[in-house]
């Protein structure tokens, strides 16, 4: 099965992807983490992508689109994979059709993970980590057992820039803008299923699989 799961940041994707994932024996391709990846190994790619993201700009969609095809012609990735991240624009999901239909596949389903901007700020504000180790707390849902330093090692906890209100907001407005027509694009070829994903992780987990009609 190859699916996509789309959503603002905060939404839950790829906590709900790794889910998926294991449930289903498929791989879970980010690409955020694919980038990480090719530029720690050097690849060809992967320093095209660091060259641009060094310079401040955009990654272009000719670089994401061939490291995509890079990692779907891994063996694993043969029986399907689960998307998280990609593709961003229509220009992406028609390449992503033709990579697929090269090997004889297709899009299956794609998961829209629909999350309020209030919770959405709930969720990414309240975020703190780890100065030393980089461990992730959160002042509701995980709170560390003395305010402002780590369980773990001691360290101070800190907000991360991107996950300041401000910035949450300016993530969420740039995501609505930037996806829209790529939400349209889905829905209109009957692929779009959309998930609320204002409950829990088990409540969203439950609705997902109930969406790909698989039994919890």
């Amino acid at each position: 099965m190859n699916l996509v799961l789309l959503g603002p940041p905060g939404a839950g994707k790829g906590t709900q992807a790794a889910l998926l994932s294991q449930r289903l024996g498929t791989p879970h391709v980010a690409s955020g983490n694919l980038f990480r990846e090719a530029m720690e190994k050097g690849t060809e790619w992967g320093k095209k992508a660091q060259s641009y993201m060094e310079g401040g700009a955009l990654v272009p969609d000719q670089v994401t689109n061939a490291m995509i095809e890079e990692r779907l012609k891994e063996p694993d990735c043969a029986k399907g994979v689960i998307l998280d991240g990609f593709p961003r624009t229509i220009e992406q999901a028609r390449a992503l059709e033709g990579i697929l239909a090269e090997r004889g596949k297709k899009i299956e389903r794609v998961l829209l993970i629909r999350v309020s901007e209030d919770t959405l700020i709930e969720r990414l504000s309240g975020r703190r980590t780890c100065r030393r180790c980089q461990a992730n707390y959160h002042l509701l849902f995980n709170p560390p057992q003395k305010e402002g330093v780590c369980d773990r090692c001691g360290g101070d906890l800190y907000q991360r820039f991107d996950d300041k209100e401000e910035t949450v907001r300016r993530r969420v407005r740039v995501y609505t803008e930037e996806t829209a027509p790529l939400i349209d694009y889905y829905r209109h070829q009957g692929l779009l299923t959309e998930i609320d994903g204002e409950q829990g992780i088990e409540g969203v987990r439950r609705r997902i699989l109930s969406a790909l009609s698989l039994s919890p």
